[in-house]
């Protein structure tokens, strides 16, 4: 599997309203997307409490079952209408270490992000064995609705992301991204 997001910064002054508009009408379009495990439709709003960000931010979500479902979006008139509108951008994807949901993830109301880098004698074996077995956790604690972690060796980051019902105690955490789920688009979860 691959995880994927997208980030639009945007002005401090943008209607948010344009972008919930636009993932209530653009969201379900996506809900059968052949080779899409799941996407979430994420928003952050400057100064908004509960995530805590400095910017607005339209940062999509995705899990792919493999790189053609991935291929065939980014080549596609849906992507191609989102770059019309806001400009290509920079499309972050890593390899899955582990991809779990539960039941419940349709209950989703926010999403943390955490982007770390990988320190160059970290050994990968153990790192990725650690932090599955904390994905894992996250659903069984019912910490989370959906955890993933995954990494990329271009730049040696991994990524940790979750989807929550209630948003998350640690919101201020350095590093740590908060968002709003607007909707989520679950064509492969059984």
């Amino acid at each position: 599997m691959i995880a994927m997001q997208y980030n639009f910064p945007l002005p401090a002054d943008y209607d948010m309203a344009i972008i919930d508009r636009r993932i209530r009408e653009k969201g379900p379009l996506l809900d059968n997307l052949p080779g899409l495990k799941f996407k979430a439709y994420l928003t952050a709003r400057k100064g908004d409490v509960v995530t805590g960000s400095r910017q607005n931010l339209y940062s999509p979500f995705y899990v792919w079952h493999e790189e053609q479902g991935l291929s065939d979006f980014v080549s596609g008139p849906g992507f191609s209408a989102l770059t019309e509108n806001f400009g290509r951008p920079q499309v972050n994807t890593w390899i899955a270490w582990h991809v779990e949901t539960s039941a419940d993830i349709g209950s989703a109301k926010f999403a943390t992000r955490e982007v770390v880098a990988i320190d160059a004698e970290t050994s990968l074996a153990e790192l990725r064995a650690k932090e599955a077995e904390a994905a894992a956790r996250a659903i069984t604690n019912g910490e989370a609705l959906a955890s993933v972690v995954a990494f990329e060796p271009t730049h040696w980051t991994l990524v940790r992301f979750r989807l929550l019902a209630e948003p998350p105690e640690n919101s201020a955490k350095s590093g740590l991204q908060t968002y709003n789920v607007g909707h989520l688009s679950l064509p492969g979860i059984a």
